[in-house]
């Protein structure tokens, strides 16, 4: 098989890409490992920067979005149950983020892939990428038990931080930067109605919680744990007492409790390779960087790289222009530290340390204080939470 771009992974980071390069005329292979129903039953994050938007937009893939995105125009904090609203417009921020989950772009793009006659190739296992400092690299695996490979002229890895894209950087060239945290997040999804209009991010003395949502009837809760916390040991009832201490009383309407329909613990870590380009590899994603979720930075990231790789693969098949490509790493890298510097910010603002002494958390709560009374300081959160301007 002989494609122009041949992309490993089928998460949205791959997908996306996929999509943007068939609106630009350029062919490209979806290759993933895992089956299509895996795929689309993944949960993940749900709140998106207009940027993400604007470019979902212009892939053709947003009816759905529009139709049943929840528009946000504020996030809040909560001090020991105490509220403090940030809303964007007052504050100069001519941008809002939607509510609208991970899973179902992910669903909405393989649609598109399917309708177009193009869909990934699910269960390709062993995948391989060689020849990546040549012209003429390709990628190898195995499908229903036969071996295959797709010649190209570039490949984008987009297969996550377990994926084989980055390993294929030679050890000497590849830089890895991490911070792993003392803690993790338990998440539940319930058929509730949210209680509250906007997420509430809470930073109590028994540790953080997020309130959030994915409809007006479905909601999306977690507490911190430590990392030796095991699912069985949060059976439902546990963690509906121990989110309505941590979030308060004062959210906007009571704490509707129901069966969980999903539950889950994630370790919080951040996490860069650096660079994220050698040679006819691209990497984009989680493949080159991970944040907490503290953000909401992880798909919006992402969807950046995507962007500034299609830009620079439709530059290069258009007019022969190389610039875009050879500048695309450190192009990504430099918002991938804003926001990793964000993402770092936030989690070590609300969460409790289990080392920390009495006078790391004084410390946060004059700073959550701080930000309460300071017009500036808000504007700085939320310039960063809606999302910086793509350079």
């Amino acid at each position: 098989m002989r494609t122009q771009v041949a992309i490993v992974g089928a998460g949205p980071a791959g997908l996306l890409l996929s999509r943007l390069l068939h609106v630009a005329g350029i062919e490209s292979v979806v290759l993933e490992q895992r089956s299509r129903l895996y795929v689309e039953a993944r949960i993940r994050a749900g709140v998106l920067e207009p940027g993400t938007v604007d470019l979902l937009e212009r892939a053709g893939v947003a009816a759905r979005l529009h139709r049943e995105g929840l528009i946000h125009r504020g996030v809040t904090l909560a001090v020991d149950g105490v509220l403090l609203p940030i809303e964007f417009g007052p504050l100069g921020i001519g941008a809002n983020v939607t509510i609208y989950g991970q899973t179902e772009i992910t669903r909405d793009l393989i649609d598109a892939a399917v309708a177009r006659g193009a869909p990934p190739l699910f269960e390709a296992l062993d995948v391989a990428i060689h020849a990546i400092e040549s012209d003429r690299p390709f990628v190898t695996y195995t499908k229903d038990g036969e071996p295959r490979r797709i010649d190209c002229d570039f490949v984008a890895g987009c297969d996550g931080q377990h994926g084989v894209s980055h390993t294929v950087i030679p050890s000497h060239l590849r830089r890895h930067f991490e911070r792993v945290y003392p803690f993790g997040w338990l998440g539940i999804m319930a058929d509730v109605p949210p209680c509250h209009d906007e997420i509430v991010y809470s930073s109590h003395a028994r540790g953080f919680a997020l309130a959030s949502m994915r409809s007006p009837k479905r909601s999306r809760y977690y507490v911190q744990v430590g990392l030796d916390e095991k699912i069985e040991d949060w059976p439902d009832d546990r963690f509906w007492a121990e989110f309505a201490m941590r979030l308060g009383p004062n959210t906007a309407r009571p704490i509707a409790t129901g069966p969980s329909i999903e539950k889950s613990i994630a370790p919080l870590r951040s996490s860069v390779t650096e660079p994220m380009r050698h040679g006819r590899l691209f990497l984009a994603g989680d493949a080159a960087h991970i944040v907490p979720p503290t953000g909401a930075k992880g798909l919006n990231l992402a969807v950046s790289d995507v962007r500034f790789l299609s830009e620079a693969l439709t530059a290069f098949y258009r007019d022969g222009a190389t610039a875009g490509l050879d500048s695309y790493s450190a192009k990504a890298l430099a918002r991938v530290w804003k926001a990793e510097r964000f993402s770092w910010w936030l989690t070590s603002l609300l969460h409790r340390f289990p080392d920390a002494d009495p006078f790391t958390r004084k410390v946060q709560l004059a700073e959550l204080d701080y930000i309460g009374g300071s017009r500036a300081a808000q504007t700085v959160l939320a310039e960063n939470y809606v999302g910086l301007a793509l350079d």
